[in-house]
């Protein structure tokens, strides 16, 4: 039988290994959501371009280590940004976005706001009311990366503490925004490569009854554009990724 120090000693490698395989996978899952821990988000000075996009970064309740506002960050920005220039005629350069606080008077001077991981939603109350105002004025929310019964509903709480008057519809095929530059007859040739099954968009409605707010369950449009150049990446989904990115766009200075 082995002595006790020989039992001590092999604990001791299998709990070292065990440590390594967890720290391992959290490394990766780090990587994966385009973030590392203790890596320092640096702000960006956009160009005075026709379009600036907005990241919006705000209250947290803490479900992704208070970091997916930050997820793909800048590299997808860029990359769509890069997009939108090639396919239609905006004033944009790839450096054209920003870390906007939601609850700072900065919000309402870019149009266009992107959300990462709304599931991790905990808005102070300076939050709700700017995203309030802010759609009331005429902005438009494109809310992505959140799957899962958990994070649809915490998204729907704390979006319905601005707008306890509206709820979210579903935004079916015919919708004039999938087909607003480019047309997207199907959604779900992106889902096999996002996580949480079939892809649906919601959305919220303005005064005026035009989309103010789309919010993706189970895509991650984030991650079709950081990786679109990436052999895991098949390039026909991540078209439709950028693709549905420009109507966006688009459709945030039309509507």
């Amino acid at each position: 039988m082995p002595s006790d120090r020989t039992r001590r000693n092999r604990l001791a490698i299998v709990g070292t290994a065990a440590l390594v395989t967890v720290a391992l996978g959290t490394a990766l899952l780090a990587n994966a959501q385009g973030f590392r821990r203790g890596f320092r988000i640096q702000q960006n000075d956009p160009p005075a371009t026709e379009l600036v996009v907005a990241r919006w970064r705000f209250g947290t309740n803490g479900l992704i280590g208070h970091m997916g506002w930050s997820h793909n960050y800048p590299s997808s920005d860029e990359n769509l940004n890069q997009f939108i220039k090639d396919s239609t005629g905006i004033d944009v350069e790839i450096a054209s976005f920003r870390i906007v606080e939601l609850g700072s008077p900065e919000v309402f001077d870019y149009p266009f706001a992107y959300v990462s991981e709304p599931g991790e939603m905990e808005l102070t109350d300076q939050e709700v009311i700017n995203l309030r105002e802010f759609v009331e004025r005429g902005g438009f929310v494109l809310m992505d990366d959140f799957d899962g019964t958990v994070q649809i509903e915490t998204m729907r709480a704390q979006v319905a503490r601005a707008f306890p008057d509206r709820p979210f519809v579903q935004i079916l095929d015919d919708h004039r925004v999938l087909h607003t530059h480019f047309d997207l007859a199907d959604l779900n040739r992106m889902s096999p490569y996002v996580p949480g099954g079939r892809i649906v968009y919601y959305g919220i409605m303005n005064d005026h009854g035009e989309l103010a707010i789309a919010a993706g369950h189970n895509n991650d449009l984030a991650n079709f554009w950081d990786w679109y150049d990436e052999p895991q990446m098949p390039l026909e989904p991540a078209a439709d990724a950028f693709r549905l990115g420009v109507n966006f766009a688009i459709w945030a200075f039309t509507h």
